[in-house]
């Protein structure tokens, strides 16, 4: 027998309130007897209406009702509830559903033979059969009802009661054969019902049982608060919500019955998930009756960004007609917050919350379409931050990453509303104007990004100054696609960088030259180093009073085998780009150290240091190992470093300095007054000399010009400080007595030689006196400006056109019409009310040269000229 049909619950249990397995046989007892016990009130009822029979047949008949004939009618109706309840309880004695549908058979029976017996024995003196039998039957029906509630043991019982009746019934024993018959005819049929009827009860339990299951997990669901169940009629309005889904809109259930489905939700979705008009989607399942499942909604809650995830099905009849829905739902608030959150990774930069490449490439892509279509163009800006790598190698990824965050609030303040700033990566960043303005507005914009980006940062207790570079495009000019002009704009940045950084370039078709030419130069600088093609030069450095040589610079060149000499302006950056300056660094600082250890002890070897080098920590121990192999004295070299290593200025920095100091070399500050640092830094930095660039000593000797006092602040400064100073650049006599009397202590400069090979150094410094003779022009002279203009030459009464091929800011050349001589004073008229007084210094037939009254400003005269004339002298 199976466990379901053993545990199957009777109708028996069900009228006495058991269960099957309660706690124990005697909990079983108890429980049968209070049933029991509970039944004498409807079991006196019937006694008495039994009773009241027996009356009116005596009434009837004239006989009497002896009280043995009562309480032998009440035995068994009183004894059933309490024997069936002891039969299920007992230890081991749980039986089998058809067991106990055999024992209430036999009840039964016993209930209706002894009813019958009882109320025949009182009627058999003179009574009629059929009368008796109409009590019988009525008696049994009343108890019966009560002790079995069952249709198929009422008609076991009746027909029990009649055979009881029959066999008290001597004078009619001619039924006897009649009535057997009909109960051995009956009695299987009956029983047949009595299992039908009890196995439809048990399977009708049974289903009780797993709904009573069912209800329980259900309940428990709603009560965890995690699901709650909702139902809505065939017109989409509510019939059940639970209890935790009418608290989760701060509701009782009750207002919510009645109220349509869709009112719990809000009309639209975020603009960042994908679920526009969810209202007008909830709306069209339950028009078309179709499921949905784990459908997410935003909820109608107050105040609150809630959301749900919602799951229904159509609920059909029997009859196949539609019903309404039924369904469960959840908070799904948290997770919808976390697919928000991947949403915004996906397409913003998590470092600083900046659109990142995916958005700011889909933003490009609108502004283009819209360009298509309307008459403005858009821009996009492509920037790189410089020097940005040595921060993080200096002072680590932290400190780069806070800087990061720093640049991303700047550019953003600088642009403000007309653009959308992104990050691509890295140190790039990007800027698109979807509606473009003019030209030189663009050039505004850049160039005030490049001022802010390049102000000092403080970071962490260091201060940090770095610039920036930016490659402009114009859409759809430069650019018909996004990837076409983010292609280009990358060029323009190129450009930018390649031209001494921390400036801004727009994008011109010869770029894409120059991008193919920079990656041959990239190509060939690696074959170069691998094959030992680079060489050094030598360039004098020379004492100012004594005009003797005291050491040399050694300077990268490349001689290439198909192009020619490479400048170091043009392969130096990109050697730093692709990780190539290391190596090449510490090739140029061995070959130094080696060739200079053949120069007498007095002369001095300068080696250029970058800043990348300069931030490697293990640099010390390269020059200590270039010092060993070559012998040299540490005091000959001279490490030139330029003013980029206090950038990122910090305790790696000093460690630097202190390393280096320790080997015994010297120190120079290189390309002093060109870079972006203050002067604090030389409180501290232990260098040697003062490098003042070309920069300031060009032109320094014209008069009116200010170079010269810069330069005697400088060497008043080093003088101070017990630094030695070098001016660089120095090309003519007057260039070299203006920064003799101005008090430099070295020269370096062709007016004592251009950069020579090792051996022409070594035979320099055999020379026996050791001087060495200047060589050069006379006197400096402004540097001139090539251009093509017309002007008008008024010369004694008259009017002279002529051609000015070059000017600077003290004279120009003229080509005239017909020869001026010299001496002659002229005014050249240039157009737009422009005139300039001059006098002609000397002429070659039809070309003359003049000198101008007062000096001039020559930007400011280019830019009085007419763009298509500017463009053309270009």
């Amino acid at each position: 027998m199976g466990r379901d049909e053993t545990d199957a619950p009777t109708p028996m249990l069900a009228v006495m309130g058991l269960k099957e397995g309660d706690e124990g046989a005697a909990a079983q007892i108890r429980a049968g007897i209070r049933r029991t016990v509970g039944l004498f009130p409807a079991l006196a009822t019937i006694y008495l209406a039994t009773g009241a029979l027996q009356i009116a047949l005596r009434m009837v008949f004239g006989h009497g009702a002896p009280v043995d004939h009562m309480l032998l009618a009440a035995a068994p109706i009183l004894l059933t509830p309490a024997a069936f309840a002891i039969v299920n309880s007992g230890p081991g004695k749980r039986l089998a559903p058809s067991r106990r549908v055999r024992i209430l058979t036999l009840f039964a029976a016993l209930v209706g033979i002894a009813l019958g017996a009882a109320l025949t024995l009182d009627l058999k003196d003179g009574s009629h059969l059929g009368q008796a039998l109409i009590g019988v039957t009525a008696g049994a029906a009343l108890a019966t009802i009560v002790a079995f509630a069952s249709l198929p043991v009422l008609v076991i019982a009746s027909v029990a009661g009649m055979i009881g009746a029959i066999l008290m019934t001597s004078g009619d024993a001619a039924y006897l054969p009649v009535v057997t018959l009909l109960a051995s005819i009956i009695a299987p049929v009956l029983l047949s019902f009595v299992r039908a009827d009890q196995a439809e009860i048990s399977k009708t339990a049974r289903a009780r049982n797993d709904a009573s299951k069912a209800n329980a997990l259900i309940a428990m669901f709603e009560e965890n608060g995690r699901i709650w169940f909702w139902e809505t009629d065939r017109h989409g309005q509510l019939t059940y919500a639970s209890p935790r889904l009418a608290e989760y809109f701060g509701r009782q259930p009750a207002d919510l019955l009645g109220q349509p489905m869709a009112s719990l939700i809000v009309n639209g979705g975020d603009e960042d998930l994908a679920s526009p008009h969810v209202e007008r989607t909830i709306g069209f399942y339950l028009s078309s009756r179709l499921g949905f499942s784990d459908l997410p909604v935003r909820a109608a809650v107050p105040g609150e960004g809630r959301w749900m995830s919602v799951t229904g099905r159509p609920v059909i009849d029997t009859l196949g007609q539609f019903r309404g829905f039924r369904g469960s739902g959840t908070d799904y608030t948290e997770e919808r917050k976390s697919e928000a959150e991947i949403s915004r990774l996906a397409r913003f930069d998590s470092l600083t919350g900046l659109p990142n490449r995916a958005l700011m490439f889909q933003t490009l892509e609108q502004s283009l379409g819209n360009a298509r279509i309307n008459p403005a163009p858009c821009a996009l800006m492509l920037l790189d931050l410089d020097r940005f790598k040595g921060v993080n190698d200096t002072l680590g990824h932290p400190v780069g990453d806070a800087l990061l965050k720093l640049v991303a609030k700047r550019l953003e303040m600088a642009v403000g509303d007309v653009g959308r700033v992104g990050r691509l990566g890295g140190d790039e960043f990007t800027v698109v104007l979807p509606v473009a303005p003019a030209h030189s507005a663009i050039e505004a914009l850049a160039a005030d990004v490049i001022r802010r980006l390049s102000e000092p940062y403080m970071v962490e207790g260091s201060h940090i100054s770095i610039g920036a570079s930016i490659g402009i495009a114009i859409g759809p000019q430069d650019g018909a696609t996004a990837d076409a002009l983010m292609r280009n704009a990358d060029l323009a940045l190129y450009a930018a960088k390649a031209s001494g950084r921390g400036a801004l370039r727009f994008y011109e078709q010869s770029m894409h030259a120059n991008a193919q030419e920079r990656r041959m130069i990239e190509t060939d600088l690696r074959h170069a180093l691998a094959t030992d093609a680079l060489h050094l030069a030598y360039q004098p450095v020379v004492c100012a009073s004594a005009e003797t040589i005291v050491g040399f610079e050694a300077l990268l060149r490349w001689n290439h085998p198909t192009r020619g000499p490479i400048s170091p302006e043009l392969f130096v950056p990109i050697a730093e780009e692709i990780g190539l300056i290391q190596a090449i660094g510490e090739w140029v600082l061995r070959t130094a150290c080696m060739e200079a250890a053949q120069w007498p002890a007095h002369v001095r070897v300068a080696v250029n240091v970058s800043s990348v080098q300069f931030a490697n920590p293990a640099f010390p121990g390269v020059v200590m190992s270039a010092l060993a192999a070559s012998q040299l004295d540490p005091a000959q070299l001279e490490l030139e470093i330029t003013e980029s290593v206090f950038l990122n200025d910090g305790l790696d920095t000093d460690a630097m300095f202190a390393g280096l100091k320790a080997l015994g070399v010297r120190l120079a500050l290189d390309d002093f007054g060109t870079g972006y640092s203050s002067l604090s830094y030389l409180r501290k930095a232990p260098f040697d000399k003062i490098k003042i660039d070309r920069s300031f000593v060009a032109g320094a000797a014209v008069p009116g010009n200010r170079n010269a006092a810069i330069i005697g602040a400088i060497v008043s400064l080093a003088e101070g400080l017990g630094m030695d100073t070098t001016a660089e650049g120095a090309e003519t006599r007057d260039e070299l007595e203006l920064i003799r009397t101005l008090g430099c202590s070295h020269i370096q400069g062709y007016i004592f030689g251009r950069p020579m090979s090792a051996r022409e150094a070594a035979e320099k410094l055999n020379c026996p006196t050791g001087v060495v003779t200047p060589q050069g022009y006379e006197r400096s002279r402004a540097p001139r400006v090539r251009m093509l203009r017309s002007a008008i030459l008024h010369h004694e009464a008259r009017a002279v056109p002529g051609r000015i091929r070059n000017i600077s800011t003290s004279g120009a050349q003229i080509d005239v019409d017909r020869p001026m001589p010299v001496d002659s004073v002229v005014a050249i008229d240039l157009g737009e009310g422009a005139k300039l007084a001059a006098t002609v210094r000397w002429a070659q037939g039809q070309r003359i040269g003049v000198a101008f009254d007062r000096l001039i400003d020559i930007d400011a005269l280019t830019a009085q000229r007419p763009p298509a004339k500017r463009a053309a002298a270009r």
